[in-house]
């Protein structure tokens, strides 16, 4: 269906994207602050207590946490080693789509299945900004693959690994890794009726492994939590880490409670849904309308050449997690796969019917797409940020010409329509990645902070913040903490640097401290893009400052 030179042509290309982002400086808050997180487990030698800030941490288990301090005792502690875990089980999750995409139809859906998943836009995002859903899906896509296998195949290293790869998943992010692992399986299992592969012992061989794989991050959770019951966590105390991670934590998200409520929204994951796929969107609500409208011809009678997995996830846990009241784009990513899988099918199901019209209609709107991926490139570069060096527009130049010779060469319209996706995607990402977050980072004031502490050969040690903001990209880069002080404490306190805002500023003053040095960064919560600060006339407006001051 596709060549294996044009295959993996396009797969070193998505790959170079991901090597580019890889080198990115680390974004607030997540990314930086988990990042922190770990750095403090290798630092203080304690691989089993998870603190925010000063604060113990219950809200998520450990895994991601100690994979990337695991790359920071291997490579050292550096921003691209913080992100090696989540690019490799990134990749993971590609190659598990490709195994669980070619076991369910065929070779080329496999193939298809580990494109689409790796330039799904929220999925490149994922690999730079890096947070336990990377990890995540990896660990679960894994899972489910091999789970499928044994009910396919039967044999006892399938179910193993399966095992194995949902007890990962449930220590990266708790029990949203088990539904969405039960569910897709379940669904396997009603319409493939092969319900006899659960009384077997390798099921029980299975939950072996499962809890083997779970203890870890058990035990950690006993030694910080219920061990000392005197800690207060959330306004309560006595509050068990076990208890918490095996039955509370999904329905605190659910309800909102220790989280807070940031959207009632029904509909957010469906409009969220828009643009965390690009540039397969469209083609997935094809996939999707197809699919349903096919089972509900057949009345759900069992298809060799149909798999119900896919659909039935999607459908059932998209409704579930639509009820959540804390919801984050990002919480999609989990499922990002089985809509590759589903969207892959749909293309090899056109290649195969050879619909014409249909598929005339859908490469018309891929170009349109891709108009739009340009119309946002040639802002980006000649608007928002532009290029420093001419160099940097001949490559751009390069870029386009070799999309437009694509968009114009004569081949089948399944090809095309292949071809021009990706051809978005690496667009889009690589002016992104190697482009947009860079100029987009110097407007971060932890990071260009660090750089002048740097410059200036100032201890770390001596920095100090009033308050208990949060400064995480300060702190990973300067490999330190900011330590917290008060105002009465620093009158004690010589040859000392104080970080803090033009209120921290008014609050020194205030007191009758005095400063001989000054330095100032511009600040923007840059996870927070508006309009006004892209648009270069109106950015200065949107800017608050940062400062570093020397009290002498």
């Amino acid at each position: 269906m596709i060549s294996s030179a044009r295959y993996w042509f396009l797969m070193v290309l998505v790959f170079t994207v991901y090597i580019i982002g890889l080198f990115a400086t680390l974004f607030e808050n997540d990314s930086a602050q988990f990042a922190v997180m770990a750095m403090r487990m290798v630092q203080e030698n304690d691989f089993m207590s998870l603190f925010k800030g000063p604060n113990d941490y219950l809200d998520k288990p450990h895994m991601h946490y100690w994979l990337a301090a695991l790359s920071f005792k291997v490579f050292g502690i550096h921003d691209w080693a913080y992100r090696i875990p989540g690019l490799l089980l990134t990749f993971l999750a590609a190659y598990s789509c490709y195994g669980l995409g070619k076991l369910l139809y065929n070779k080329d859906v496999g193939r298809f299945s580990a494109l689409i998943f790796m330039t799904a836009q929220t999925i490149v995002l994922s690999a730079i900004d890096v947070r336990t859903d990377a990890v995540l899906t990896g660990f679960t896509i894994f899972s489910i693959w091999q789970l499928v296998s044994y009910v396919e195949k039967g044999h006892w290293i399938h179910i193993v690994l399966g095992a194995l790869g949902a007890g990962l998943a449930f220590s990266t992010k708790g029990q949203i890794a088990i539904l969405v692992i039960g569910i897709c399986l379940l669904c396997h299992l009603a319409y493939s009726r092969q319900w006899e592969r659960l009384a077997n012992w390798k099921v029980l061989l299975a939950l072996v492994v499962f809890c083997l794989a779970i203890s870890p991050m058990l035990y950690a959770y006993y030694q910080q939590f219920d061990l000392h019951p005197e800690k207060i966590i959330r306004g309560r105390s006595g509050r068990s880490g076990v208890f918490f991670i095996l039955w509370e934590q999904s329905f605190e998200r659910l309800s909102g409670d220790g989280h807070g409520k940031n959207s009632s929204d029904f509909l957010f994951f469906f409009h969220t849904f828009l643009w965390v796929f690009l540039p397969w969107t469209v083609l997935a609500i094809f996939a999707i309308w197809w699919r349903t409208k096919t089972f509900l011809k057949i009345k759900f009678r069992y298809r060799t050449n149909f798999e119900f997995l896919t659909l039935g996830g999607i459908f059932i846990i998209f409704f579930i997690i639509s009820f959540a009241q804390f919801k984050l784009p990002h919480y999609l990513n989990i499922i990002i796969p089985l809509y590759a899988i589903l969207t892959a099918s749909y293309l090899h199901r056109l290649y195969e019917s050879e619909k014409g019209r249909e598929i005339r209609f859908l490469l018309g709107l891929q170009y349109f797409i891709l108009s739009l991926v340009f119309i946002f490139v040639l802002l980006v570069c000649f608007y928002v940020f532009k290029h420093a060096s001419v160099w940097n527009y001949v490559l751009l130049f390069a870029v386009l010409i070799g999309i437009t010779y694509f968009c114009l060469k004569q081949e089948a319209y399944y090809m095309r329509i292949i071809t021009l996706s990706v051809c978005s995607s690496l667009l889009v990402n690589v002016v992104l990645n190697g482009h947009f977050y860079p100029e987009l980072l110097n407007y971060q004031g932890g990071s260009e902070m660090a750089e002048r502490v740097a410059e200036n050969n100032i201890d770390v040690e001596s920095i100090y913040k009033l308050g208990e903001f949060h400064t995480w990209a300060l702190d990973f880069y300067n490999q330190k903490p900011v330590k917290i002080t008060s105002l009465i404490e620093l009158s004690g306190k010589n040859n000392v640097w104080v970080y803090g805002t033009e209120k921290d500023l008014e609050k020194l003053k205030t007191a009758g401290f005095d400063w001989d040095e000054q330095i100032m960064v511009d600040q923007f919560r840059i996870t927070r893009l508006s309009l006004k600060f892209l648009d270069p006339a109106t950015r200065y407006k949107q800017l608050s400052k940062r400062y570093l001051v020397h009290l002498y």
